[in-house]
């Protein structure tokens, strides 16, 4: 008898469900989920795996770690898992998948002079799709901007920033330490609009070019839909764009120029209105969204 009950101790009661070991099945869904996330202009609605995975993700707590530590692994972090959004992740500052401004401005233009000017593009995107804090704050928000509306709003920015040059009197070359926008708002301003070309096409060096070549990419990455061709082309936010520019609202960068008081209305245009007179705030030279300087 005593022999039995020593060899019946080590018995231990079966681990519950959700303590289960890890399964290589689980691990590829995991995966599997993260790389739909990686596919930004994919909507969940019309994938049945997908919405399957999601759902998984948000009813069973071990799979959603397991998920997000395959995401991790992968430099990325994950900003929402939900039927809206998908699976949003965005890539950290070493991930393979990130893109950073100086590449980017490289490969949209061949002057490496343009780089500050494709990310004022994309900072110029990012303040007219969510101009006030309620905007980005309520996920039912839709942002629509247009090109010209965004170069109009690039350029009375500008104004601006040579108004107050002017009441300084230092309305000359910028210091080598003056604030980011008030640096580059000359390069800008002397920038052709649309070009020289006889039926006015727009270059590719010229600043509604520049942000032509901005809005593709936001589109091509999901964080944009294109709904028209007024205006230089008229596009709408994206649930991962409001993630996307939520993440990075307190940049530096975008807080200059919001504070400018330039605030758009929602057919993309642009209107000035007058700004709080507040402190000016550094522009990191590489700043542009969603990049990594």
């Amino acid at each position: 008898m005593t022999e039995h009950v020593e060899w019946g101790e080590p018995d231990a009661p079966a681990a519950p469900a959700t303590g289960a070991a890890v399964t290589p099945a689980d691990a590829a869904d995991a995966a599997r989920l993260v790389a739909f996330g990686l596919q930004p202009r994919l909507q969940p609605s019309r994938d049945q795996e997908y919405t399957e995975l999601l759902r998984r993700y948000r009813e069973d707590p071990p799979f959603a770690r397991l998920a997000d530590a395959v995401a991790t692994g992968l430099g990325l972090v994950v900003l929402e898992v939900s039927p809206r959004a998908g699976m949003a992740v965005t890539a950290a500052e070493d991930s393979v998948f990130a893109v950073r401004m100086g590449d980017y401005a490289r490969r949209a233009s061949a002057d490496s002079g343009d780089r500050f000017l494709h990310g004022l593009a994309h900072l110029a995107v990012a303040a007219m799709a969510f101009p006030r804090p309620e905007d980005l704050a309520d996920d039912g928000y839709i942002g629509r901007v247009s090109v010209n509306g965004v170069d109009a709003f690039v350029r009375q920015a500008c104004r601006r920033l040579e108004e107050r040059a002017d009441e300084r009197g230092v309305n000359t070359d910028p210091a080598t330490d003056a604030p980011g926008l008030e640096a580059a708002w000359r390069i800008w301003a002397r920038r052709s609009s649309t070009g020289a070309t006889k039926d006015a096409r727009r270059l590719a060096g010229s600043t509604t070019g520049i942000v032509g070549k901005a809005v593709t990419f936001l589109t091509e990455s999901g964080f944009l839909q294109r709904t028209g061709d007024d205006a230089g082309g008229t596009y709408r936010t994206t649930a991962r764009y409001q993630l996307q520019v939520r993440d990075l609202a307190g940049s530096a960068a975008l807080a200059e120029l919001l504070e400018l008081g330039v605030v758009p209305v929602t057919d993309g245009t642009a209107t000035l209105l007058p700004a709080e007179d507040t402190d000016d705030m550094d522009l990191v030279a590489d700043a542009g969204l969603p990049f990594h300087s």
